[in-house]
């Protein structure tokens, strides 16, 4: 009997590639084996990305490519998964399925990524670092972002059952672990929601420990623009991960005005713990901010980024920023490339803005930056922070 074999194409970010091994993890259980390449696959699946345009387009070209093949080999089946068809199946009108189905018509399947579960352990490609998923989704609808749409609202996996796979990754010689989220210091939230719900307030606090398996846990609030915003969980997860003695605890992505003193405590007490934070800013103006929807101001920014630094002393920052947003003057722009010279970011991922389906700012904004003016404002920010010769001469 001829073993069938898989391939797995995936775009995007770490999450992505979590959700990959995940992937890979349930076509092992069903015996399959994996591929060198797409000509010797009986299944190819695309882990798609919405983020930017760009990498829809791929998505597209590869779909084109693998039809050629198709041809030579009937029994072929082109799976389809990730970002566009969570967009897809979460459009409840159905016309963007519609037409994925018909600008991929080579396509089989257009599987969410929701079908796959944990009932598996992940087939990881990397040996020494684990991606460890702790939150799916994400509740902020930034103006310019498609992940609420791609990937729902925010759902937190249960406490206990992340610390055992990071048990688990430690037993195995994981040197390295990095807990994922698109916002992985609001994590919790929901879990807290969902006990109140249960309990409605009375002997919370014991109902949480219970339910969680951690002692004297108390939901941690971050006061911001003041007032309180979500409980979060997260400087009790990533202290009980860091307490089990990787050489390095990362986290991707925090956001900015979830990001509070304790949480700022934990990492200085354990040295274990990363000392270069991924803190996106996204744009250095105020009313550039306010458009995208990012409840912080510069200034803000900027303070949150010297308490880090003045407990944490070796710390080093990266960032995603986009430019070209919708409206973007040069002055606004100059805003940012100060904030960024005054930071000193270790990296910057640069994106000029391209519309989003289903976002606030695509259906209500102008796209109205040239992409000339996009592409020169991206090479300003790209030489100085990202190119080393530059880099050196600005901030030494």
């Amino acid at each position: 009997m001829t073993t069938l074999k898989y391939f797995i194409k995936t775009f995007g970010c770490q999450q992505n590639k979590a959700d990959s091994e995940r992937i890979a993890a349930a076509f092992e259980a069903r015996g399959m084996k994996p591929a060198k390449g797409y000509s010797d696959a009986n299944y190819v699946v695309i882990n798609t990305c919405m983020v930017r345009q760009s990498a829809e387009d791929r998505v597209y070209g590869i779909v084109r490519n693998l039809s050629k093949l198709k041809i030579k080999n009937l029994k072929l089946k082109i799976i389809v998964t990730g970002c566009m068809v969570g967009l897809a199946f979460r459009d409840k009108t159905g016309e963007i399925l519609k037409k994925l189905k018909e600008r991929m018509p080579e396509v089989d399947e257009f599987m969410p990524i929701e079908e796959v579960g944990f009932d598996y352990e992940p087939i990881r490609t990397n040996k020494t670092l684990g991606w460890i998923p702790i939150s799916n989704g994400c509740n902020n609808f930034c103006t310019y972002c498609v992940v609420p749409f791609t990937r729902g609202r925010e759902i937190s996996r249960p406490f206990d059952e992340i610390i055992a796979e990071a048990k688990k990754l430690k037993e195995q010689g994981y040197k390295e672990v990095t807990l994922l989220g698109q916002n992985v210091n609001s994590y919790g939230a929901d879990l807290i929601k969902n006990l109140r719900f249960k309990c409605q307030n009375s002997k919370l606090r014991l109902k949480i420990n219970s339910e969680l398996k951690i002692e004297n846990l108390k939901p941690i609030y971050v006061k911001h623009l003041g007032r309180y915003r979500i409980p979060t969980l997260f400087p009790y997860l990533l202290e009980e991960v860091a307490k089990l003695g990787f050489d390095k605890v990362d986290f991707i992505s925090s956001n900015p005005w979830d990001f509070s003193d304790e949480l700022i405590d934990v990492i200085a007490k354990y040295p274990n713990i990363t000392r270069t934070i991924h803190l996106p800013v996204q744009s250095g103006d105020d009313n550039v901010l306010r458009r995208m929807n990012r409840w912080y101001t510069a200034k803000e920014y900027l303070e949150l980024i010297a308490k880090i630094r003045k407990k944490v002393p070796a710390v080093k920052f990266t960032t995603d920023i986009i430019v070209g947003f919708c409206g973007e003057t040069e002055k606004e722009f100059q805003n940012t490339l100060k904030l960024c010279q005054f930071v000193g970011f270790e990296k910057a991922y640069i994106a000029m803005y391209s519309p989003r389906p289903m976002t606030v700012a695509a259906k209500l904004m102008k796209d109205d930056v040239p992409y000339e003016i996009k592409k020169k404002r991206w090479q300003i920010l790209e030489d100085l922070i990202n190119k080393p010769k530059l880099k050196k001469k600005q901030f030494s």
